[in-house]
């Protein structure tokens, strides 16, 4: 039986620089035994801390210089022009329509592809929202698996030895983070040279990702194995040698390298597409709101936050200054996922932040049991900002939303064609900006 929903103590605040065993001490405590491996397992990203604090020094920080030719570039890290801002976008610390402001100043030709990649983490957004669950099948082609399940092509004995592939993995399990064409390079050796099934992969790097996000994950893992295209990534050594020089040198297997030759694309056979990739029968649900949206008369006395929006700019967030805040981690969600530790450590460290300047209640068990009105948490009228992704509505339907306030769109969901980056970048569902 799953556990009877708790309140759990406010995390600490996370500390403004160096190591900082509380936070990771406090979800070993509490979340522990939702992560992977265990609490245990837990630890911190030494590289991203959670938290408004921390998103904001990221974002000030910000040097667009050089991105353009840059941002493939995987080793040395000194060459990469990767921002690394995901993590804090992904959980709504830098909401994308800030991060797009912030580039206004930045040379013409990286200003451009710095805000080429923003549209595309709101493509993946507009996606989701619109398929909901069924982005997770193929959307144009599936991908026939030539090992059994449960194959870990990452660790098995081809990999075994690989310089590039212990790079970047070690570089995951230590950060959480990885730049995209290294994300690419472990999805593409995973199902289109390995031949094993590409969701088993897709949730792989998910749950070890600080920045996982189905949308992006799933579209980006889709579009690499060729589900979404037809059109497969093939990892080769080409590749490692042109974005990390140097780095086959120091390979044991250099002379006898796995992914020498460019590897046969994979057995594809197509599917019938969604027929909502051409067009949305309901746009206005895939956006949400387009305005504050009261529900009843009653004025909401808490703010109800959730993962996809946990910073300062949250609209509910902002829009009741006077409100405590509570979030609620979501265990049967979590027993599920199994994500690793520091993704929590993540979370956590963003709630202590925000501790500093809100009142704020965290609990732990199920999101309904716990705040519907005859809930563990109830007896509270709440203000929310709709979230875009699936689950999110049926949760907001069953508990006691005074208040839901608009998603901070970069570009609004309003219909037409999404089935590829180009077609929804230039299609009538939006204008370019």
């Amino acid at each position: 039986m799953p556990d009877a929903p708790r309140r759990l103590p406010t995390p600490p605040p996370p500390a403004t620089e160096g190591p900082d065993p509380t936070v990771t001490a406090w979800v070993a405590a509490h979340l522990g035994d939702l992560c992977d491996g265990g609490p245990a397992a837990v630890a911190a990203s030494p590289r991203f801390r959670g938290g408004q604090r921390a998103a904001d020094a990221a974002l000030a920080a910000l040097d667009l210089r050089g991105y353009a030719s840059d941002r493939n570039e995987v080793w040395p890290a000194a060459r990469r022009g990767a921002t690394g801002l995901s993590p804090w976008i992904r959980h709504g610390l830098l909401p994308l329509p800030r991060v797009w402001a912030a580039a206004a100043d930045a040379p013409a030709r990286d200003r451009e592809k710095f805000r080429d990649e923003l549209l595309w983490q709101e493509y993946a957004r507009h996606v989701q929202a619109r398929l909901g669950p069924r982005l997770r099948d193929g959307l144009r082609h599936e991908l026939l698996p030539g090992l059994p399940p449960g194959a870990d092509p990452w660790h098995e004995d081809r990999a075994a030895g690989m310089a590039c592939l212990d790079l970047v993995l070690g570089e995951l399990n230590e950060d959480g983070w990885l730049p995209n064409q290294a994300r690419m390079w472990i999805a593409s050796h995973w199902a289109v040279r390995a031949g094993a099934a590409w969701r088993e992969g897709e949730d792989a790097l998910f749950r070890r990702l600080l920045d996982g996000s189905r949308a992006a994950n799933r579209l980006g893992w889709q579009w690499t194995v060729g589900t979404g295209t037809g059109r497969p990534y093939g990892f080769s050594r080409w590749q490692v040698e042109k974005r990390a020089p140097g780095l086959c040198g120091t390979c044991d297997l250099a002379a006898s390298c796995p992914i020498e030759d460019w590897p046969e694309d994979p057995p594809l056979s197509a599917v019938p597409p969604d027929p909502r990739l051409r067009d949305d029968p309901d746009p206005g649900a895939t956006a949400g709101p387009a305005g504050v949206e009261r529900h009843g008369d009653d004025d909401p006395t808490t703010v109800w936050l959730t993962a996809e929006s946990l910073g300062d700019d949250d609209p509910a967030l902002a829009a009741h200054p006077d409100l405590p805040v509570v979030f609620v981690f979501d265990a049967p969600l979590l027993a599920r996922l199994r994500l690793d530790g520091r993704r929590l450590v993540f979370l956590a460290e963003a709630l202590g932040d925000l501790a500093t300047r809100r009142e704020v209640e965290v609990w732990r068990g199920d999101v309904v049991a716990t705040l519907a009105a005859d809930g563990a948490a109830g007896g509270r009228s709440l203000a929310v900002t709709h979230a875009p992704v699936p689950g999110f509505r049926r949760r907001a339907a069953a508990v006691p939303v005074a208040v839901r306030h608009p998603w901070p769109w970069l570009r609004r969901p309003a219909g037409g064609r999404i089935g590829s980056f180009s077609a929804w970048r230039g299609g009538r569902d939006g204008r370019r900006r």
